[in-house]
């Protein structure tokens, strides 16, 4: 087995976020969960939810290309492969992902639908209510797999988002093959509670099945899966079921099972919660490139929590501040 070029190569929904604030009232109106993550199946639909958004911003997204971005601001080596169309949307998430250094090469996709796009309400508490139009990323095809960059990353890192259209499911089992016949890691996050009431028997599967390395879940989300209602009990019903079992817990902080080894860590403060957006998203940028570059579990854990403190004190899922730094200094006050 060849030493691997890249960390972490994800595979993801391509999507550019447009995120406006919101009251909850509003939330209420549009007949929504607060806090979740909903689909959109038709452009119009996306398009009339966007006519009521306030002022918005468009940011590059996605579940997956945020925790490569995150790695790559911590000076990480990541590449990332998902399905954009020949559009202007398609041209701001290229850039945005590139211009994070992230390796992105996927042939766009030509004619219609659109790129995808997550219209993202943000409550004055800091939740944020998810309406996605999945469009050009829900056809991503096996074909458009890269054999080559996959079987030179470290982890292979695959969202739960992605797995509701049936093309990408398919490269995504592809992905993993391609992953584990070159001996590399397949992390997998759990992404959403409706992403478990619609997949979960899949997920189980590919965990009975030894396929998953690494899996990423919230506390609501481990719950879901292991159909517990005591976060304990949930943890010993899928200890062992997984090599590495990693589990946010917002303001409780998170924890790592590994083997018999657990580490928990407490959340790290922030001065004011402002937005949720890629919270989880970036506590796995933190912690994958920790064990990318051979931390143990506590480091690896801090370093998820500091990511994930930096992403919510501001709008978006892109990291604002300079994450290295962030990362150094608080080494630096461990060690005092």
């Amino acid at each position: 087995m060849t030493s691997p070029t890249y960390d972490v190569v994800a595979i993801g929904n391509a999507i550019v976020d447009i995120l406006a604030q919101a009251e909850d009232s509003f939330i209420e109106e549009i007949g929504v969960a607060k806090g979740s993550m909903q689909l959109m199946f038709s452009p119009e639909e996306a398009d009339a939810l966007y006519g009521k958004m306030g002022p918005g911003r468009e940011i590059s997204g996605g579940s997956a290309a945020n925790t490569v971005a995150g790695i790559a601001a911590l000076g990480g080596k990541t590449a990332f492969i998902g399905q954009v169309a020949d559009d202007q949307l398609g041209t701001v998430f290229a850039h945005d992902i590139r211009a994070a250094g992230v390796d992105f090469a996927t042939a766009v996709r030509p004619g219609q639908p659109t790129t995808a796009r997550c219209l993202i309400f943000v409550t004055p508490d800091g939740q944020r209510t998810m309406n996605t139009f999945l469009g050009a990323s829900q056809f991503l095809p096996a074909a458009a797999l890269d054999e080559t960059l996959i079987a030179n990353g470290a982890i292979l890192y695959l969202e739960g988002y992605l797995w509701d259209p049936e093309e990408p499911r398919a490269a995504m089992r592809k992905a993993i093959e391609i992953a584990r016949a070159h001996g590399r890691k397949v992390a997998f996050t759990l992404s959403d509670v409706f992403c478990i009431s619609r997949h979960g028997d899949d997920f189980r599967q590919l965990i009975a099945d030894g396929l998953i390395d690494i899996l990423f879940a919230n506390e609501s989300e481990l719950l879901a899966l292991c159909a517990h209602e005591d976060f304990e009990s949930a943890v010993a019903y899928i200890h062992g079921k997984v090599p590495l079992l990693v589990v946010t817990r917002s303001e409780k902080g998170a924890m790592a099972l590994q083997g018999t080894e657990r580490v928990e860590v407490p959340a790290e403060p922030i001065a004011k919660l402002v937005d949720t957006t890629g919270a989880g998203d970036m506590f796995a940028a933190g912690f994958l490139f920790g064990q990318a570059q051979g931390r143990g579990l506590r480091e690896s854990l801090r370093l998820g929590a500091i990511c994930a403190a930096e992403i919510i004190q501001h709008y978006g899922a892109r990291a604002e501040a300079d994450l290295k730094k962030l990362a150094a200094e608080s080494v630096s006050r461990e060690t005092l």
